[in-house]
């Protein structure tokens, strides 16, 4: 195959590729931004399993099969799902865990920040303040269309379940939701001209917390549009209507309903500060009251005041959320560095915001004397690992100190699989110092309540001892293929070589070689027709006729150097062999040829090029020598290959350098391979020409360093001989 037609093929090979390549980019970007790619959805809340939604604000973590929000921050979110679905419908079942604020479902977000309205987005949810279905848009800011129940149809409590629908198609928004089993769906629809095309789901609260199970998300049609609305009238009543001609039930965004916190019980005037319940108890007081902040609900209930927290096990309690102020009453117990109080009724106050984390170091939280209260400290990862009754544990080093972190499952999962040992970490969490959670194994255990109390302040150093060795390791991985890609490159090459010499001797064959056989035909007729009686003429055609024969036989000796077919099944001892022989055809010269050690396949570039030099070597002793016998023999060891070509004919004085040039080119047909030559003669006593060429050796991790060592000295020496050839010159 000619040059520019293997680069045309190459050429057409290289451009099928790209255009494949560059159509599989666009079939994946088209894939990715496909509205319909992860629909219809499903959660796994009853599997434990969330690592796809993304926190926003909240506490939130899965109990009991459900998403669940116990803060009463304002506006937090969980969002899931492609930037790219357009027309969907998100349905769940919304519980309040207290009144005065609102829960429910997001559609089309993006956007998102940290805060109260901090998206863009459309928002559906029951809020208890005013018994209302708020169907809204948020924009970095807030519009609402509200939809209050009347009278007698359903009233919109905390720790009740509703069912809420939210649906987006085109421009049109419509949210419903189920609030008595009894009674018609209460819905709410607003054609937004300037509609946001497209966006994420997800779950939101404001002030109140919530609960979520059940929670799909599929895609939508005007059918979906029609179920929900119906021929029915909206069982409820608009606070802000539509503009004139609008049905009951199709709303307009407007300004928002007013929020407020509701206060629920009323503060006891005897209390006391959680400092004083260890001071309490030498006094004989077994019984106090105290008046804090709820900063973590599971698996302990932790109140927190201004001088310190308090753990308050099994308590006689409402459903309590984080931030709700509580007031608890119960008998103390306590310990070198822990305060409970056992037995304890607690009774909600109002509902607040979640206390601040106090700033502390690894040091002082190691003293205790922040047991039981919300810290922010830092860590570097040393550990991480499953731990008892669904739990995440996560041990931790600062400076000389050491303490361990427990978050449960759920959407820890993620954050597990997310983070690396050695890893800068900041985190938030209750700092307890009882022993039923130290063991006695560290001073002090962080209680995380969601993986947003955790922040990664700095990746794991890259020059650990881990990364080191994966990068040896690769480096020598990225060494093999290396060489393994040039050998093969080289084979390829030699290949290519083979076959060009097996085209040429073709060529030669079909062209010079049959002229040779024609002119000798010829000449043979001129001399039959020439009269006996010019015997010069006769001694000239028979001279001619010689030469042609010479000539003919010299080119098959050159197809055959060409084109040697025992070499193309990689036994290059039959073809040296049948070499030598086709050059003593005829003769007297006898050619014995043998091997020993353990014979294995060599590569074609080594083959061809001990070939080379044989043959030449071979021709050498033919032509100059006049020997009697040739040997030919090839030596296995376990990473080199000795060929030596010996004869018994006349020899020659070695002078200081052989500058011949057959001998030149053997000897940088060597080189090419890194492999030594050597030429042994003296008058009358025959020549040896010997080669020793490395083989490449099966690489081990103990092996690689001799290999690379002789290598080297073989270079070198090389190297000295073509030096010392060129100064001869």
């Amino acid at each position: 195959m000619s040059r520019p037609l293997q680069n045309r093929r190459w050429v057409g090979s290289a451009a099928l590729v790209c255009a494949l390549l560059a159509l599989a980019g666009f079939g994946l970007r088209a894939y990715l931004r496909s509205p319909s790619r992860g629909l219809p959805y499903h959660d796994s809340f009853a599997q434990s399993r969330a690592d796809e939604w993304k926190a926003f604000g909240g506490t939130w973590e899965i109990v009991k099969g459900s998403m669940r929000n116990d803060s009463d921050e304002r506006g937090a979110k969980l969002l899931t799902g492609s930037h790219y679905w357009r027309n969907y419908l998100i349905e769940a079942d919304v519980m309040l865990l207290s009144g005065g604020g609102d829960a429910g479902l997001i559609i089309r977000s993006s956007d998102e920040e940290q805060g109260v309205d901090a998206y863009t987005g459309y928002y559906a949810g029951l809020r208890s303040l005013d018994n209302a279905l708020v169907l809204g848009r948020a924009g970095h800011g807030w519009m609402e269309a509200t939809v209050k129940l009347a009278p007698g149809h359903g009233q919109v409590k905390a720790l009740q379940w509703y069912h809420l629908k939210l649906l987006a198609y085109g421009c049109q928004i419509v949210a419903s939701a189920v609030i008595s089993p009894d009674t018609q769906p209460t819905f709410a629809k607003v054609t937004d001209t300037h509609c946001i095309p497209s966006g994420r789901a997800g779950l939101r609260s404001y002030v109140s917390g919530g609960i979520w199970r059940n929670v799909v998300i599929r895609a939508a049609s005007q059918k979906d549009i029609l179920a929900i609305t119906g021929p029915a009238k909206i069982t409820g009543s608009a606070s802000e209507q539509g503009s004139p001609g609008e049905e009951s039930g199709i709303l307009g965004f407007s300004a928002p309903a007013p929020r407020g916190d509701a206060y629920t019980f009323h503060s006891s005037s005897n209390t006391q500060s959680i400092s004083s319940l260890r001071l309490a108890s030498f006094a004989g007081l077994n019984t106090a009251t105290i008046r804090g902040s709820v900063i973590l609900t599971a698996p302990l209930l932790f109140v927190q005041d201004s001088t310190g927290g308090v753990s308050v096990p099994e308590p006689i309690s409402p459903s309590l959320k984080v931030g709700d102020q509580v007031e608890v009453t119960g008998q103390i117990r306590t310990t070198d560095f822990t305060s409970s109080l056992e037995h304890a009724t607690v009774h909600a106050l109002w509902e607040g915001t979640p206390m601040p984390a106090v700033t502390v170091s690894a040091s002082q939280a190691a003293t205790g004397a922040f047991n039981a209260t919300f810290i922010e400290v830092e860590g570097r990862l040393r550990k991480k690992a499953y731990g008892p009754g669904n739990t995440l544990l996560f041990d931790f080093d600062a400076g000389s100190q050491s303490f361990r972190a427990i978050l449960n499952r759920g959407r820890g999962d993620y954050l597990f699989a997310k983070l690396k040992p050695n890893s800068l970490l900041r985190l938030r969490g209750v700092c307890v110092v009882d022993p039923a959670f130290t063991h006695n194994l560290t001073p002090f255990v962080l209680l995380l309540r969601s993986p947003e109390d955790v922040d990664v302040l700095a990746e794991p150093p890259w020059f650990s001892a881990g990364h080191l060795i994966t990068l040896a390791f690769g480096i020598l991985v990225l060494a093999l293929f290396t060489n393994y890609f040039y050998t093969r490159v080289e084979h390829w090459r030699l290949r290519a070589v083979l076959e060009e010499r097996e085209r040429l001797a073709h060529e030669m064959h079909d062209t010079l070689a049959q002229s040779f056989a024609g002119i000798g035909f010829q000449l043979e007729a001129i001399r039959s027709g020439i009269p006996e009686e010019l015997p010069t003429a006769h001694q000239q055609l028979n001279l001619a006729t010689d030469l042609v024969r010479h000539s003919h036989e010299e080119a098959r000796r050159s197809i055959a150097t060409l084109r040697p077919e025992s070499l193309e099944s990689g036994d290059l001892l039959s073809a040296l062999e049948v070499c030598a022989r086709r050059m003593v055809e005829g003769g007297s010269v006898q050619v014995l040829a043998s091997s020993s050690g353990d014979i294995r396949n060599l590569p074609l570039r080594i083959t061809d090029t001990l070939y080379r030099i044989g043959q030449e070597a071979i021709a050498n002793a033919v032509r100059h020598a006049h020997p009697v016998t040739i040997k030919i023999s090839l030596h296995y060891e376990k990473n080199i290959v000795t060929m030596l070509i010996a004869d018994d004919g006349l020899g020659f004085a070695q002078s200081g350098s052989l500058s011949g040039f057959g001998v030149r080119g053997m000897r940088k047909r060597a080189a090419s391979i890194s492999a030594k030559f050597e030429i042994v003669s003296a008058p009358e006593e025959g020549t040896q020409v010997r080669v020793d060429a490395m083989l490449p050796p099966r690489i081990t991790f103990l092996s690689w360093p001799q290999f690379l060592w002789k290598y080297l000295k073989t270079y070198q020496a090389n190297s000295k001989y073509d030096k010392h050839d060129k100064s001869a010159r």
